[in-house]
């Protein structure tokens, strides 16, 4: 057998249709419209607690119950499992969820974030006035 044998190839051949999309540019002087901007699912993800210690305890809770969940299935079996499923309600998701809320806690009231021209940055708040 020859290793470079010609074989016969068919293709099924699909119109190409091109889209030509054109712009008018603004006039000098002017500013260009912009988009309103689409709401973003992570602006609104909020894994913030009221407050520190009952942020770090919501953690104590669902640690605790993965660690005991783990730790006791050579004696009690693989359905204690089951014991770490309410350690998600406790993390209000998985354990990364839980880190996220706990920075959201920290950094409650510290920083803003401040959006111009397109570029986002985060400013220490102004300090409230009493």
């Amino acid at each position: 057998m020859k290793s470079g044998v010609d074989t016969p190839v068919t293709t099924l051949a699909k119109p190409v249709v091109e889209t030509v999309v054109t712009t008018a540019r603004p006039s000098r002087g002017t500013t260009p419209p912009t988009a309103a901007p689409s709401p973003s699912p992570a602006r609104d993800a909020n894994f913030a607690s009221a407050s520190l210690p009952r942020h770090l305890a919501r953690g104590a809770i669902g640690f605790g119950l993965v660690i005991a969940s783990v730790a006791a299935v050579p004696v009690v079996g693989p359905v204690i499992l089951l014991a770490a499923a309410p350690a998600l309600i406790a993390f209000r998701g998985c354990p990364a969820c839980w880190a996220v809320g706990l920075a959201q806690t920290l950094s409650r009231g510290r920083l803003r974030r401040r959006c111009a021209d397109g570029v986002c940055t985060l400013e220490k708040a102004p300090a409230p006035t009493r």
